[in-house]
């Protein structure tokens, strides 16, 4: 499966709140194989359905990314949500595969319990924290249509 990435903050795919997924079967589990590709050539740490043009309540982000004491870890979360997020927050610098060369400072809570499921249909319950949670959120966002540009404390560079 050939996978393209979508740019521009106009482009309705990426203002569009994605369907959720029903069908968990081996088209599902290629899709998700395409997109870990397509995020790890692009550099990135997380890549999202309708980024690749695909209407569908699935994302791809890496675990671990801050922490030297495991491995990174590469994870697909189909029709995920947030069960709870903390009140302490933190803001950090973000940007994104689809607005190349854009940054800037946006807020997010420091902690979350979020569940989803992988590509076996299988569920997922698990506290993310720190970078973790930044990069689960940013991704569901992308779901939800929001971009991190809608949230910017502050502008770093465009």
């Amino acid at each position: 499966m050939k996978l393209k990435l979508v740019k521009g903050a106009n482009e309705e795919i990426l203002r569009t709140r994605c369907a959720e997924v029903l069908d968990f079967d081996s088209d599902l589990e290629k899709l998700v194989e395409s997109m870990k590709k397509i995020m790890v050539k692009s550099r990135g740490v997380g890549i999202a359905a309708p980024q690749v043009d695909i209407n569908a309540r699935i994302f791809i982000f890496t675990k671990n990314v801050d922490r030297e004491d495991v491995g990174n870890q590469i994870v697909e979360a189909i029709n995920p949500v947030v069960l709870s997020a903390s009140t302490d927050t933190i803001l950090g610098e973000e940007g994104c595969l689809s607005l190349p060369g854009v940054y800037g400072n946006v807020r997010r809570p420091l902690e979350c319990m979020v569940s989803y499921f992988n590509a076996k249909g299988e569920k997922i319950t698990e506290n993310l924290r720190g970078f973790d949670a930044r990069v689960f959120l940013h991704e569901l966002d992308h779901l939800n249509g929001v971009l991190f540009i809608d949230k910017l404390e502050d502008q770093i560079a465009m």
